[in-house]
């Protein structure tokens, strides 16, 4: 393709992401189905160029304001993620000067918020939550490309066997640094064509969300819930943890959410695994089940914020009110999902939210309301799921991972046990 209509395909896709009344992902998905012919570094280069738009939105818009010519493509030319050479063939001359003075400019000297590349709403509770130092390494840290990561199906195989199958399809992987059921890759190899993907052996998941998997410890024959299920990425690593025993409901309001875990569910080998639509979190078939249950995994509907690496367009769709309606919603579902215990049973609560009153907010005021409910120390309950370096992972007794301490999306969760009535 012609540098300077790939660079136009780039500016079209641009003007579709920023709307910004849709999931990015979904964009760039139905961009590509609509333009079956581009290949793979055509679309790599205009989703990355996508993303990083999104990353640096109020900066790159800053800095487009000199140039001259439709802002979607000053905003593609300024965060272009392909082949340099290639962009310089597309660009006219006074393009390529207008690009240099800009690449001239020292961004230090910028103002803060086009330096973070955050809403305020977000930016200021997060300064004062991890200070000065702290906050502008998770700022630069939102600005990067999250690794790949993998789940190794333990029902399936070992994780160095599965290291050294990618590694023999040219595939570098390395062991997570906390996950025991975990490998990372860097890059986007075409891990769906490769028989440990299409067999089940591997799936992806960053690493945090296996740790909250880990911190449940699903047992053998035992009845578990996964209270807010979605795709299953969780779910399949309960159920690998059970064995493939027992009974493992998956519950969720979203249909479309449960039928993308169907194929995945194929793939597992796993055949105690239960998808179950419900209305809402008081829905009767929850209340059936009520006080039967060994473990629940209440992983709540939230803000997303902590997936900004792989999310960016989520700190432009979300908003301060949207988090208050967010905090009833949890209140609510882990009161619920509480219920389904029977003594001694545990119960987690986790989000990949940034902040505290999606986090702390909520765990608090559940054990306060709660008192027959016993937090648990999350260090503690990690170590004991051969979780390394697990003191790294804890703060105040809770999990609480963040981006550019961990290299993980941002996570928090809670740990109770249900104490005899």
């Amino acid at each position: 393709m012609h540098p300077n209509a790939l660079l136009e395909m780039s500016s079209e896709l641009l003007r579709a992401v920023l709307q910004l009344d849709t999931p990015a992902d979904s964009v760039v998905s139905a961009f590509f189905r609509k333009h079956k012919a581009l290949g793979q570094r055509e679309r790599h280069a205009l989703a990355e160029t996508a993303y990083t738009v999104l990353r640096q939105r109020p900066l790159l818009q800053h800095l487009a304001q000199s140039g001259s010519g439709p802002i979607e493509r000053r905003l593609a030319i300024l965060g272009w993620q392909g082949n340099e050479a290639f962009l310089r063939g597309a660009l006219n001359t006074q393009e390529q000067q207008w690009l240099e003075q800009v690449r001239q400019i020292d961004k230090t000297q910028l103002a803060p918020r086009l330096r973070h590349n955050l809403p305020e709403w977000l930016a200021q509770p997060l300064m004062a939550r991890l200070g000065e130092e702290q906050f502008w390494s998770l700022a630069a840290s939102m600005n990067e490309q999250a690794p790949l990561d993998l789940r190794v199906n333990t029902l399936k195989g070992k994780r160095e066997e599965a290291q050294a199958t990618l590694a023999a399809a040219g595939i570098a992987a390395e062991l997570t640094p906390f996950s025991p059921v975990g490998l990372r890759i860097h890059g986007k190899p075409a891990l769906n064509k490769l028989e440990l993907f299409t067999g089940g052996g591997v799936e992806v998941q960053d690493e945090g969300s296996q740790l909250l998997a880990l911190m449940l410890d699903a047992k053998r024959s035992e009845m578990v819930v996964d209270f807010c299920a979605g795709a299953g990425g969780k779910t399949l690593a309960l159920g690998a943890s059970m064995r493939n025993t027992g009974r493992l409901y998956a519950f969720d309001t979203s249909g479309h959410r449960l039928a993308s875990l169907k194929p995945r569910l194929a793939r597992s080998g796993l055949s105690n695994i239960y998808p179950t639509q419900i209305a809402h979190e008081r829905d009767e078939r929850i209340k059936r089940l009520s006080g039967k249950i060994d473990r629940v995994l209440v992983d709540a509907p939230c803000s997303g914020l902590g997936t900004l690496r792989r999310n960016p367009d989520l700190k432009w769709r979300q908003s301060l009110h949207a988090i208050q309606e967010l905090q009833a919603k949890q209140t609510a579902i882990l009161a619920s999902a509480a219920r389904l215990l029977k003594s001694g049973g545990r119960l987690v609560y986790a989000t990949c939210s940034l902040l505290d009153a999606e986090n702390e907010a909520i765990a608090e005021a559940f054990s306060a309301a709660h008192p027959q409910f016993k937090k648990l120390d999350a260090a503690e309950v990690l170590s004991r799921a051969h979780v390394e370096q697990a003191d790294r992972l804890v703060e105040n007794g809770y999990l609480r991972l963040w981006p550019h301490q961990h290299q993980t999306d941002g996570f928090f969760a809670a740990v109770w046990e249900k104490q005899p009535s």
